[in-house]
């Protein structure tokens, strides 16, 4: 697929981007280690309280809390398959241990298969595995996206306890484990290919640890059935969230062309301040959404004050500012609202 001709738009945007934040580009390892700490430590430590404590309030309160912090934890996946070799010395490994494993997402799942979303020609088109045409599909379509997040959690538990090791004793099922269940993707055509060199070895050893942990759940809800059921719920809660998350970061409306970068970036969503929700449901750094995917290698850190000064540079009626919302709300109601008129058009087409 060739790319497409840039317009003169693209070239103005990138360059006055790329000019104001060449001072940002570096990661800073201990807000890394500080923001996953933290967040794991809040997380399951309200977690232990939903479990413990017996007021249903209390539990709830509780249960909420580990919910957003987890989902925080978790969002640090998405800049493990952006980060530096050696930026951030032990990071991987450590999301992995507290994080990637004990959720059954270990990073392999999102490694490889993230950056061809970010392939310039492959953008919103049949190969990007995290595109679909959301907003020209049907409304039931997008239920189904949501309603699929929620059982998320026991599909991983059947991917890492069953089918780990019966695919490891079953070759034609082995092609079809990496295929098709070993990538977080939004397309269900997406088939991934075979990891190779130092990938393979990263991908067994973390899949052999989370088909442990999965059977160490399995033997949790044995014993302690309200402990596992608990875990289950949080575990959803993450999941929905990150999937209505994954609703608003782009607006979905393309039909499989290759995009200029203006086109991706318009294409894609900012929630930046004045709003406060957004750093709960779309933390480290995914509220800059489309900047990130203008500036792919900044760190999660940096994209605040890279807003701030493209922002100040670039004038209102540029394609800079158009990326820009207030909140969750307004983009599901723009998501919902056309998704029926358009599914009445598409039949209207088909119909003879």
């Amino acid at each position: 697929m060739q790319q497409a001709a840039s317009p003169p738009s693209d070239d103005r945007l990138i360059q006055t981007a790329a000019k104001l934040t060449r001072d940002l580009g570096v990661a800073r390892p201990a807000l890394y280690w500080s923001d996953l700490l933290l967040s794991v430590a809040l997380g399951y430590g309200a977690l232990a309280l939903a479990v413990l404590l017996a007021p249903w309030p209390v539990r709830l309160l509780a249960g909420a809390v580990s919910v957003f912090a987890l989902y925080r934890a978790l969002s640090f996946i998405h800049e493990l398959t952006h980060l530096k070799a050696g930026a951030v010395p032990g990071f991987r490994t450590a999301w992995n241990l507290l994080v990637g494993v004990p959720l059954l997402v270990p990073s392999f799942m999102y490694e490889g298969v993230h950056n061809l979303h970010h392939a310039r020609t492959r953008y919103g088109t049949a190969e990007d595995p995290e595109y679909l045409p959301l907003a020209l599909m049907r409304p039931w379509t997008v239920a189904l996206f949501l309603i699929g997040s929620a059982l998320a959690p026991l599909a991983l538990l059947l991917r890492y306890a069953v089918l780990a090791p019966a695919s490891a004793l079953v070759p034609p099922l082995r092609r079809v484990v990496v295929a098709r269940y070993s990538a977080l993707a939004i397309d269900p055509a997406f088939r991934r290919k075979p990891p190779e060199g130092q990938a393979r070895r990263d991908w067994m050893l973390w899949e052999a640890v989370a088909c442990v942990w999965a059977w160490a759940l399995v033997g949790i809800g044995f014993v302690a059935s309200g402990a596992f059921v608990t875990f289950l719920l949080v575990a959803s809660g993450v999941a929905v969230l990150n999937q209505l998350r994954t609703l608003v970061a782009h607006l979905w409306e393309n039909e499989g062309e290759a995009m200029s970068i203006t086109e991706q970036y318009l294409d894609s969503v900012n929630v930046p301040p004045p709003g406060l929700l957004p750093a709960l449901w779309a933390p480290v750094g995914l509220r800059y959404h489309a900047l990130h995917h203008l500036l792919p290698g900044l760190p999660y850190h940096a994209l605040g004050e890279a807003h701030r000064r493209i922002a100040a540079a670039m004038p209102e009626a540029s394609a800079f500012h158009r990326a820009n919302y207030k909140g969750m709300s307004g983009l599901l109601v723009r998501l919902f609202g056309g998704i029926a008129p358009a599914a009445h058009v598409q039949e209207e087409v088909l119909t003879p």
